[in-house]
């Protein structure tokens, strides 16, 4: 089996498979005071220290909790609500056509709540700039919520310069950085956001863990109460070993960061080329897209019957985000940027990691190719 789906999850690396076995040992829940208590604690502590650590911020401002959906609800409904409270009213809220939709899920709710929410459209290549935020701002916009690189086409964007403009208006700037740790530069102090959320299972941690960046000063509600965990954000019993095991993974894909960025850039190059051959191929990632992302569209073939052919060629792969596996729309992202219902069917993500080869790149791309010639026949 060939793996390529790695913007979906990331396997567990065997330093987090062990780090979590290690801590899972351990009897005591954190929240204890007893010796088994204190140790589970210790370990627990320690995976928060190297989360930070590793983005560069103060461990007081990283919440553990289940993961990136948790924590993109966590802060718009969390403002929402603190606004909703202060104003007496909704308010504003302006976030983009091309989020996760763990984010979108929640503005369409706050909009049926009776908040105005801006979606910001994108360019051809899935960016904002800052001056259409700037112009979208408004004197009762409680918050910005825009991602930093898409889980799709892998667009990056400026986020120091979007969260800038927000700043600079007062209102609190959130993203959804999920797909950057391991790959990417993160500069959150640098960028001024004022949240951040991000989810092991991206860089090698287990799955259903995830952090969320608060910055001091910064004002958001519990959305979960009970028994005051994680400085009063996030009630229930921590997952000790998954926090470990994360804050170990992130360490070593934060350490080889630069070097995993420069294998995955040959990897996708090497990708393209392979599959250049195949009639009418369109690419929908720009050159400067996360290099762990490659988008492609084979106009007239059918993306499930794609999928499906790949997978008994072995390869894995996906049609666009994990989370909307199984639906019968075209991507969101696809439509958002120009493509046609029928080709944002026709469109497959491939994603790689560190652990990807170049035999494995080569032997996808003539699967590709062969399948894309059964598709469309």
């Amino acid at each position: 089996m060939i793996y390529l789906d790695y913007a979906a999850t990331h396997p567990m690396t065997p330093e987090a498979l062990a780090a979590y076995a290690e801590a899972a040992a351990l009897p005591g829940n954190p929240a204890s005071v007893h010796a088994a208590g204190q140790a589970a604690r210790e370990r627990l502590e320690e995976g928060r220290a190297r989360v930070a650590a590793a983005l560069g911020v103060d461990a007081r401002t990283v919440v553990a909790n289940g993961g990136g959906t948790e924590g993109d609800n966590h802060v718009l409904l969390g403002v929402a609500r603190a606004w909703v409270e202060a104003h007496g009213q909704p308010g504003h809220l302006v976030t983009t056509l091309t989020e996760h939709s763990a984010v979108l899920a929640p503005a369409r709710w706050l909009a049926a709540q009776g908040w105005d929410v801006t979606f910001l459209t994108p360019d051809a290549h899935g960016r904002y700039d800052p001056a259409q935020l700037a112009e979208a701002l408004r004197d009762g916009t409680a918050l910005v919520s825009i991602h930093h690189a898409n889980n799709e086409i892998g667009t990056v964007q400026d986020t120091a310069a979007l969260a800038a403009v927000a700043l600079e208006r007062g209102v609190p700037y959130h993203t959804d950085a999920v797909q950057a740790p391991g790959v990417l530069l993160l500069d959150l102090p640098g960028w001024g956001v004022s949240y951040a959320t991000l989810s092991a299972h991206k860089w090698g941690g287990p799955r259903g863990v995830g952090f969320l960046y608060v910055r001091r000063g910064a004002a958001l509600p519990p959305v979960t109460l009970g028994g005051g965990q994680e400085g009063g954000l996030r009630a229930g019993t921590q997952n000790t070993a998954g926090v470990y095991a994360a804050g170990v993974a992130l360490t070593h894909a934060e350490a080889e960061r630069e070097s995993t960025c420069a294998h995955l850039t040959r990897l996708r190059t090497r990708f393209l080329a392979g599959v250049a051959g195949i009639p009418g191929l369109g690419v929908n990632h720009p050159p400067d897209a996360s290099p762990k992302i490659a988008s492609v569209t084979v106009p007239g073939a059918d993306g499930e019957a794609l999928l499906m052919n790949l997978d008994l060629l072995g390869v894995c792969a996906s049609a666009g985000s994990a989370c909307a596996a199984g639906t019968m729309q075209p991507s969101h992202v696809l439509t958002a940027v120009g493509l046609g219902e029928a080709d944002a069917r026709a469109t497959l993500r491939f994603s790689f990691g560190r652990a990807t080869t170049e035999a494995e790149v080569d032997a996808a791309a003539g699967a590709l190719t062969q399948a894309a010639g059964w598709s469309r026949g």
